[in-house]
């Protein structure tokens, strides 16, 4: 499916009916729980992206300078979109805002698996709840769409952390402000680096040998008592993490997360719990990805409002699909096909074509002069419900003839019955 433009994709029909397949499962798992769609332009100021991630993100945005000198960008990503949409109406929208979407978004990286420089992204974000119960809504909304696809807690893993663990033990070690950002990023790159970079970068930026050696003991820490037992009961980050497992039980959901204190999420706007959901083999990409981020519209100039979400990408999960052999076998969306033998019934299919298109029936009309093979052909090959025949000699006694494609049972009607 690759496009002409390296990183881009084509979709062919068969590759349409794949795409439209997964973006309905992401339609009926955010309507289950009771959220609603929203849109936004592709285009955006450049200045909505650095404001959030910093100047760095530049190198990534495919950005420009408009006819009338502003800069803008193609969205890389839809969160700061909603944040507009939200600030813009602040104190009008009733709260919890529960709000999905399904953007296409463009980043200027090196292409690989699983990432090319356009996708499309399911959003799934809560805005105006500062509970954990939100964050947990999310979770479920994103194991009912798993399930949806056919895969199950032996596919998938859910990998659950919560920012407070570092912000309290990184705050133990006096690492905080710009330190304690730069080294979140590092630490959360420990799945993607052998630990001898780590304890490099880690050193690189200021941090002693014996802080290093605390910080990569507590990312070890999958277990929640054992992590009680490093930050204590009484740590907000340990109640919170325990209140989350505690709810995800009773939503049935135990079975697919699990305590992994190295997930950070490098986003620096990321103030609560973060997850990351992941192949169980290891073999792929992150399948999805999200947490709590109260305090991103004060960085857009805004007054902070409680939110959470998740952005769940196209690309991973197909391959995942393809890889287990799981994807449906989907045909064209054709109900009837419709065809006249010879040339001088033409405007009778057309008509008999309009009649059963006006029912709503997907009707495709045989347009070129055709032998009854291909016909018989075509039907079976777009997976037809029947064949609707305009047959000389049926047609001067006004039958149409029809064939039930699947069982090749042949029945004729009234002309008049089309």
């Amino acid at each position: 499916m690759s496009g002409g433009v390296r990183g881009t994709r084509d979709f062919y029909p068969g590759d349409m009916r794949t795409r439209n397949w997964l973006f309905g499962k992401f339609h009926d798992a955010a309507k289950a729980h009771g959220f609603e769609e929203y849109d936004a332009p592709v285009l955006e100021t450049e200045e909505i992206y650095t404001r959030k991630a910093g100047d760095e993100i530049i190198s990534q945005l495919y950005s420009f300078e408009d006819k009338g000198g502003r800069r803008v960008s193609l969205r890389p990503e839809m969160t700061p979109s909603l944040a507009r949409m939200v600030m813009a109406r602040s104190g009008t929208l009733p709260t919890p805002i529960k709000w999905y979407s399904i953007p296409q978004c463009w980043r200027y990286e090196r292409t690989q698996r699983g990432r090319g420089r356009e996708h499309y992204q399911w959003n799934v974000d809560i805005w105006g709840m500062s509970d954990i119960r939100a964050d947990v809504e999310l979770l479920s909304v994103m194991v009912h769409l798993l399930r949806s696809l056919g895969l199950d807690e032996n596919d998938i893993i859910v990998r659950i952390s919560n920012r407070k663990v570092l912000e309290q033990a990184l705050g133990d070690l006096g690492i905080s402000g710009e330190e304690f950002t730069k080294t979140c990023v590092i630490i959360d790159k420990i799945d993607k680096v052998p630990e001898e970079k780590i304890k490099k970068m880690l050193t690189d930026s200021g941090i002693d040998l014996e802080a290093i050696s605390r910080i990569l003991s507590i990312m070890g820490v999958n277990d929640l008592d054992d992590l009680a037992s490093v930050l204590g009961d009484e740590s907000p980050a340990v109640k919170e993490l325990r209140s989350l497992f505690g709810l995800c039980a009773s939503y049935g959901i135990e079975d697919w997360i699990q305590l992994d204190v190295s997930v950070v999420r490098g986003l620096s706007y990321y103030t609560g719990t973060v997850f990351e959901a992941h192949d169980r083999k290891g073999e792929l990409r992150a399948v999805c990805g999200g947490g709590r981020y109260d305090k991103l519209i004060g960085t857009l100039g805004g007054k902070d409002m409680p939110a959470t979400g998740f952005g769940f990408g196209d690309m991973v999960i197909m391959e995942l699909l393809r890889k287990k052999e799981i994807l449906p076998n989907l045909e064209p969306d054709i109900e009837d096909v419709v065809f006249c033998l010879q040339e001088e019934n033409r405007i009778d299919a057309m008509a008999i074509a309009s009649k059963l298109r006006s029912t709503g029936r997907k009707v495709d009309l045989i347009l070129e002069e055709k032998r009854m093979k291909w016909a018989l052909k075509h039907a079976d090959r777009v997976g037809a419900e029947r064949l609707v025949m305009i047959l000389p000699e049926e047609w001067s006694r006004g039958k149409v003839k029809v064939r039930d494609v699947p069982t090749g049972v042949e029945t004729e009607y009234e002309s008049e019955d089309f």
